[in-house]
């Protein structure tokens, strides 16, 4: 039995790394905020930063929406910046403590690009400037609006999309270099979906065909969004399209369904190899997975039709 064991120990070791190196963990959290103005969070989001921190992620992201602003009468700036402090105190903070980087990108209630709301811009971009994420910034001169970064072998963007249609050609190109010597899985994610999730906000979002084709030509395996506050695991044009849940107020239908989602956040398992697991969890203390059959087997629109990640099978995404 010693000699058996020992020459386990020595087959293992003789192993390269890559053999046994666990994968890529990633969360993807979105769409925080409460009513205008609030500096208070709901109880859930504590609950579901406690649990990300006991899943151990390697980087969460946030799809937008963190902080209540994007209405009139404006918000002072010592208004903005106070709703700010309430999420640093409620997520980010927590999570720098716990040693796991957060990556963020504009939402329209954080850093609208409307006329208007120039000041929760700045804020945005003055919140977030100190405190980048611990990763190898590829573009990161805009930060935190469009930017471009490597961990664990995983290209991500993040897209600068407060405002619904297309991106302007120069977001376009930026895109297209940002991914030029990327690795064997590419993730792209921004406020606003490609195509819509949601009932009520068909018409929210950036609804561009030339912009599907730029994802198919680069590679890029998921584009990760928020805005439509329902989760749905998808696939269209041979990409994985993840709308999340939001984590604060107003859950939304889905396209074609008669409840409302729930709270959840969304779990990325990425290998070496570019291959992507995907899954979910909900319930009061997120620890219930979601089941992917409880969700429509396809999202109908006049836009685009998206199929159920499991309807829709790719080849380096899958539902987990």
């Amino acid at each position: 039995m010693a000699r058996l064991g020992a020459l386990l120990v020595v087959l293992v070791l003789a192993l390269p790394v890559s053999a046994w190196s666990a994968p890529l963990r990633v969360v993807v959290i979105s769409d925080l905020n409460g009513s205008y103005g609030s500096v208070r969070y709901d109880p859930r989001v504590s609950a579901a930063v406690k649990r990300i921190i006991g899943l151990r992620p390697d980087l969460v992201i946030s799809t937008g929406d963190m902080v209540a602003g994007q209405r009139r009468p404006h918000l002072s700036g010592k208004e903005v910046r106070g709703m700010w402090a309430g999420f640093h105190a409620a997520v980010s903070d927590p999570l720098a403590r716990a040693g796991i980087p957060l990556a963020v990108t504009p939402g329209n209630h954080d850093a609208s690009a409307y006329h208007g709301f120039e000041r929760e811009r700045r804020i945005y971009a003055e919140q977030w400037r100190g405190r980048r994420p611990d990763v190898e910034f590829i573009d990161g001169a805009d930060y935190p609006f469009f930017y471009a970064f490597d961990l664990g072998g995983v290209r991500f963007v993040s897209l600068d999309v407060t405002t619904v249609g297309p991106l302007r050609p120069a977001q376009m190109q930026r895109l297209e270099t940002a991914l030029a010597d990327a690795g064997p899985a590419r993730i792209v994610f921004s406020h606003l979906p490609l195509w819509p999730f949601a009932q009520g906000r068909e018409t929210e979002v950036i609804g561009d065909p030339a912009l599907e084709r730029l994802f198919g030509r680069l590679g890029i395996d998921m584009h990760l969004s928020g805005h439509h506050h329902a989760f749905y695991p998808g696939s269209a044009g041979g990409i994985a399209l993840i709308s999340q849940a939001c984590l604060g107020s107003g859950p939304r239908r889905l396209i074609g369904d008669n409840d409302r989602s729930d709270q959840a956040i969304t779990v990325l398992d990425i290998t070496q190899q570019g291959d992507i697991g995907v899954w979910a969890l909900s319930g009061p203390a997120f620890d219930k997975r979601v089941e992917i059959g409880d969700l429509p087997a396809a999202l109908r629109s006049k836009s685009r039709v998206i199929d159920r990640l499991d309807k829709a099978p790719l080849p380096d995404v899958r539902w987990q």
